[in-house]
C-alpha cells in the first residue's frame, strides 16, 4: 500500500479546484481543505467563504506579510480580495444554513457509500471533539465536497459501508478526493470518477472497503 502512486496535498487541492465552478461561493473546510485557496485556476472567479465570519478570502499571504488580526475558522493567516469583507460569525453561519452557498469543502473521518458524513469525532477515549460548523455546512451547501487522504495511519479505508464513528450528516456528501481518486457517491453507491495517473483499478479497489463502479 505504501508503495501506490500518490497525489500529493498541493496536487488533491488543484484537482479539487479544477471542478469549482466560476461563479461559485464556496466554504473551505478547516485542515487540507484551506488549500485549496491556492490553487483556483486563473481568470475563474470564485468566492470564498469562511464560517468565523469573512467572504472574499484569497490564497494565504506570503511569508512575512501575514496579518493575525485576519484568520480562517482554523486561524491560518488569510488574504483579503478587493471587495471582500469579515462579518459577526452568526451572519456567517445565518449565510450557511440558509442556502447561499453553492460548495463547502470539509475533511472527514470517514465518508459512506451513500454519502453519510464522520469528521467531528472518532468516538476515541481522551480525543478531543470538534462540531464546529460542519453540521450546518454538511447540509446547507448546495453541495458538499470531502478532501482527506484515502486511508488511515493504520491502513484502513476512509471509504465504507457504514460510518463507524458519530455521523455529522446523512446523505449529504456527494464527491470525494482522496490522495489517490475522485469519487462520488450517493443513493446508487460509489463511482470513480478520475484516478492517479500509474494506480490501476484494481489497485483502488483493494484497498477500498466498498465496491467501486468504473464511472
Amino acid at each position: 500500500m505504501n508503495n501506490l502512486p500518490r497525489w500529493t496535498r498541493d496536487q488533491m487541492a488543484a484537482r479539487v479546484a479544477q471542478d469549482i465552478a466560476d461563479g461559485s461561493v464556496v466554504n473551505l473546510g478547516i485542515g487540507l481543505p484551506t488549500l485549496i485557496a491556492n490553487h483556483l485556476p486563473a481568470g475563474r472567479e470564485v468566492i470564498l467563504q469562511s464560517e468565523n465570519g469573512i467572504i472574499g478570502m484569497g490564497p494565504a499571504p506570503a511569508p512575512g506579510h501575514e496579518d493575525f488580526d485576519l484568520t480562517n475558522a482554523g486561524k491560518q493567516p488569510v488574504t483579503l480580495l478587493p471587495g471582500g469583507s469579515f462579518f459577526h460569525h452568526a451572519d456567517s453561519f445565518a449565510m450557511m444554513r440558509g442556502g447561499h452557498l453553492d460548495i463547502c469543502v470539509l475533511g472527514a473521518f470517514q465518508v459512506s457509500a451513500h454519502g453519510d458524513l464522520a469528521n467531528w469525532h472518532t468516538g476515541a477515549e481522551g480525543a478531543i471533539p470538534a462540531v464546529g460548523g460542519a453540521m450546518d455546512l454538511a447540509i446547507g451547501a448546495r453541495r458538499t465536497f470531502v478532501m482527506m487522504e484515502h486511508l488511515t495511519k493504520a491502513g484502513e479505508s476512509k471509504l465504507v459501508e457504514r460510518c463507524t464513528y458519530p455521523l455529522t450528516g446523512l446523505a449529504c456528501v456527494s464527491r470525494v478526493y482522496t490522495d489517490l481518486a475522485v469519487i462520488d457517491v450517493g443513493p446508487r453507491g460509489a463511482t470513480l470518477v478520475d484516478m492517479v495517473e500509474g494506480l490501476t483499478f484494481d489497485q483502488l479497489q483493494a484497498v477500498t472497503a466498498i465496491p467501486l463502479a468504473r464511472g
